[in-house]
């Protein structure tokens, strides 16, 4: 885990709740969602892009850094729903808390993608709630399958994050030296997740799932990459 993953807000998109209700609960992961959705993210920890002066960049060049920006924004949108969903449904109060303590590190990159969109003039995706509901969905089906099938779905999710992240270090604006600093970044915490969740007992999925996952992701990203 990060050096920020021990550090929870006081008013964090993720919230605490291992006492209550699975009705309670729910209504919580609700307005979780609402929050990420529709109120700006505070991170607790400096972005990595601060101080990083990047080139000048010609317009089409800063038009395509905001766009892949706003993908991976949307990708952070999807991690809240998939892990608050994933908690909801967690069997135990320590699964519960992982998934809950691996949203709020990915409060972080919700924030810092959504810091560089600003920076860059760039827009948000017109269709968050879309992305939150749909992720929301994915997560509770896999929390449902049970908690060995929850942790292998963070497994392979994080697995494709990583891959995607890389594959925008190579399309990023040479220039842009801001917004390749959050990626590497967030790439790198991402596989740290995935580690995180093979040690807690992971399953891996089946094949078929996997290519239904890509298939998600890949509708994701070139629909945000645009709108």
């Amino acid at each position: 885990m990060q050096s920020g993953s021990n550090r929870m807000q006081p008013n964090s998109n993720t919230s605490r709740f291992p006492s209550l209700s699975a009705s309670d609960r729910a209504l919580a992961a609700l307005e979780s969602g609402l929050r990420t959705v529709f109120t700006k993210t505070r991170a607790s920890r400096p972005s990595p892009a601060a101080g990083i002066q990047s080139d000048a960049m010609t317009a089409h060049d800063a038009a395509e850094a905001g766009a892949l920006m706003r993908v991976n924004h949307v990708g952070e949108i999807c991690a809240q729903a998939l892990y608050q969903s994933q908690a909801l449904f967690g069997r135990t109060a320590d699964l519960q808390q992982h998934f809950k303590q691996s949203a709020q590190e990915e409060l972080d990159h919700l924030a810092w993608t959504e810091e560089r969109l600003a920076q860059l003039g760039a827009h948000t995706s017109h269709l968050a709630p879309v992305w939150w509901i749909g992720a929301f969905a994915w997560g509770s089906l896999a929390g449902a399958a049970g908690d060995r099938w929850s942790l292998g779905f963070v497994v392979e999710t994080e697995r494709q994050v990583e891959a995607h992240l890389a594959s925008h270090l190579d399309r990023l604006p040479a220039g842009d030296a801001a917004s390749r600093a959050i990626v590497e970044q967030m790439k790198h915490e991402e596989a740290a997740h995935a580690e995180a969740a093979l040690a807690a007992g992971a399953a891996p999925l089946p094949a078929p799932v996997k290519g239904l996952m890509r298939l998600a992701a890949k509708v994701m990203t070139t629909v945000a990459h645009r709108v």
